[in-house]
């Protein structure tokens, strides 16, 4: 493996993918459109929060202590992120 190969992680629903991380407000378990930020565009390193989250993030000026704590980070499989967008991304026009 190197620098520049993608993390793996082996999701108990989709099986071994490349990771992703999401904040804990966008868990499956979450019903409330929560937005989607997306931090990252590279494909083997997707990252994404919700809109408290980036509320929270620029209220603490970066990734502080407190922010990493609201935030809870999560990492899942590119198909949960997938999911998780679909999920929690605000439709245009609202």
């Amino acid at each position: 493996m190197t620098a520049t190969d993608p993390m793996m992680i082996g999701c108990g629903e989709h099986g071994e993918l490349i990771s992703a991380v999401v904040c804990k407000h966008m868990l499956q378990g979450q019903p409330a459109l929560a937005g989607f930020v997306e931090n990252s565009s590279d494909p083997n390193d997707l990252q994404a929060w919700c809109y408290l989250c980036e509320d929270k993030f620029q209220q603490e000026g970066g990734m502080t202590d407190a922010f990493r704590e609201f935030n809870g980070m999560a990492i899942v499989c590119v198909v949960c992120y997938s999911e998780a967008k679909a999920r929690h991304t605000v439709p245009a026009g609202h």
